[in-house]
């Protein structure tokens, strides 16, 4: 097995101190000669060496990491969002521990009780299927703060969210204006507080229409594309004009399962989606949807979660960002 390099390695080739290595390689450079420096960061270079990460964080009391809690990796919309956190969190010097928790509650209490082992300072949670206050307890006991993100349950804490109550009125009202009043539902079996909203938002405003959606209309299934494809043979049976898929992952599934049972999309029936993922903008017809700024939710999150690392009395942080419509091609008008 090949040996590691070690500091006390770097320091024999550059015929100095263990301490001179140290120093120069952790921000003090300017206590020695150009020369000297030039020397020792040339070879960190050649000889490939790495400063021990354990070590740093004892001298720190600090190993510099997020934990972020993810319920599905191969969804889009957190692809997104963990661009926007690798991107803060390098900006600011800290590294992201990314775990998907495949919505299951097992996973999750596995990989919140790993970001507490392998130190996290803190943690930003948008898989929560675990009750808040079990939650709220490990990461309390254990000093590391958190903040939850959108679909995580409401607790007393930080929270970056988007408004799905208006993204689901905004898809219903849109649908009323183009003449659909015979909508059906595809949503989650485990509905998480996201998308409780935007069922919510999308019930009320056909109630207020005067055309409510019948408990039949609303079918459940899994929160992934095979989700919707599946789901497909009872939302058509309920005859429906329109059917809202409660995201983008789903709505692609549905796209296949319409085409497969003979129908095309605007002409026999409408779908509309929500997340605004990359792939709306690239299925055909294009998917009409809800855009949520994921990058800028998961830019705010690490923003958020940093500042309350290194201050944890700072008062309670709150953000809310806008959500729109995106009007593509997937809805007709109907007479």
């Amino acid at each position: 097995m090949t040996k590691k390099v070690t500091i006390t390695d770097l320091a024999a080739r550059a015929n100095v101190s263990v301490t001179t290595v140290s120093q120069i390689l952790n921000g003090k450079a300017a206590r020695f000669s150009s020369k000297t420096v030039a020397k020792v960061k040339q070879l960190q270079k050649d000889m490939g060496y790495v400063p021990d990460f354990n070590a740093q964080s004892l001298i720190r009391k600090s190993g510099r990491t997020i934990g972020v809690l993810i319920p599905n990796i191969n969804n889009p919309f957190f692809s997104r969002f963990l661009r926007g956190i690798e991107a803060e969190a390098i900006k600011q010097n800290y590294v992201p521990l990314i775990f998907g928790s495949d919505n299951s509650q097992e996973r999750e209490t596995h990989y919140l009780f790993e970001s507490v082992r392998r130190a996290a300072d803190g943690m930003i949670i948008a898989s929560a299927v675990s009750d808040v206050n079990y939650i709220d307890n490990i990461l309390n006991q254990n000093g590391i703060p958190y903040i939850l993100i959108d679909q995580a349950p409401v607790a007393k804490g930080d929270r970056v969210d988007a408004n799905n109550l208006k993204g689901g009125e905004m898809l219903a009202n849109y649908l009323i204006k183009k003449g659909h009043t015979n909508v059906a539902v595809v949503c989650s079996e485990k509905p998480t507080l996201n998308l409780q909203q935007r069922l919510e938002g999308f019930v009320e405003a056909f109630k207020k229409n005067g055309t409510p959606i019948p408990d039949e209309r609303i079918i459940t299934t899994q929160l992934t594309k095979q989700g919707g494809y599946d789901a497909t043979p009872a939302a058509l049976a309920t005859k429906p004009n329109a059917i809202f898929a409660i995201n983008d992952e789903i709505a692609i599934g549905l796209y296949r399962g319409i085409e497969e049972a003979g129908l095309k999309i605007p002409e026999d029936i409408s779908v509309v989606g929500y997340d605004d993922i990359d792939l709306s903008e690239y299925i055909y017809p294009k998917l009409t949807t809800i855009h949520q700024p994921a990058f800028e939710m998961g830019t705010n999150a690490a923003q958020m979660i940093i500042k309350r690392i290194e201050n944890q009395n700072q008062p309670i942080q709150r953000i809310s960002l806008p959500v729109s419509l995106v009007e593509r091609n997937s809805v007709n008008q109907i007479d």
